[in-house]
C-alpha cells in the first residue's frame, strides 16, 4: 500500500509519496495553494492515480503538545480532504519537521533561494518516513511473542 504525507502551509502543500511496500518516502512536487476546493481536488485526483491507501498530514502541535491556530487550520483542511480522499486521512505530530528540514538543507549547501522552494517537501518526506518508520516498528512490536 502507498502512503501520501502532506506538510499543509498556508501557501504550499509538501508532498511525499511512499513505494508499494510503505517502507521508504520520496518527494512530489509542491503543490502551490490556490484555494481550498481545488487544493483538495488536486490532492484527491493525485491519490487515486498513485492508488494512495492512506493519507498523513502533518500536525504541527505546540511544545507543550497543544494546538495552535495553524494545527486548527490544518485539522479543518483535513476535515475538507476526507470526503474527498475516500481514504483514511490521519493527522501525525510534525514538530520540528520544517525546522529539521531547513537544518539539512542549510548542511547540503542549498542555497538560500532554493532552500525556500525545497523546505516543504524535505519537510513531508520527513513526516512520512517517521510514520512509516513508526508503523514498521509496532507491527514487529505486535509480532513479537509475549513473554
Amino acid at each position: 500500500m502507498r502512503y501520501l504525507g502532506l506538510d499543509v502551509g498556508d501557501r504550499r502543500i509538501g508532498m511525499a509519496l511512499s513505494d508499494e511496500t510503505g517502507t521508504l518516502a520520496s518527494g512530489l512536487p509542491t503543490l502551490g495553494r490556490i484555494g481550498p476546493r481545488k487544493d483538495v481536488r488536486a490532492l484527491a485526483e493525485l491519490i487515486r492515480r498513485h492508488e494512495v491507501g492512506e493519507v498523513v498530514v502533518g500536525l504541527p502541535r505546540r511544545l507543550d503538545g497543544g494546538l495552535g491556530p495553524q494545527a486548527q487550520k490544518v485539522l479543518a483542511f483535513m476535515e475538507d480532504l476526507r470526503p474527498a480522499a475516500k481514504v483514511p486521512v490521519v493527522p501525525w505530530d510534525e514538530r520540528f519537521s520544517s525546522v529539521v528540514a531547513e537544518q539539512a538543507l542549510v548542511e547540503g549547501d542549498v542555497s538560500r533561494r532554493d532552500r525556500k522552494a525545497l523546505v516543504d517537501k524535505v519537510a513531508a518526506i520527513l513526516i512520512l518516513q517517521n510514520y512509516l518508520d513508526y508503523r514498521k516498528l509496532a507491527e514487529a512490536e505486535a509480532r513479537k511473542p509475549s513473554a
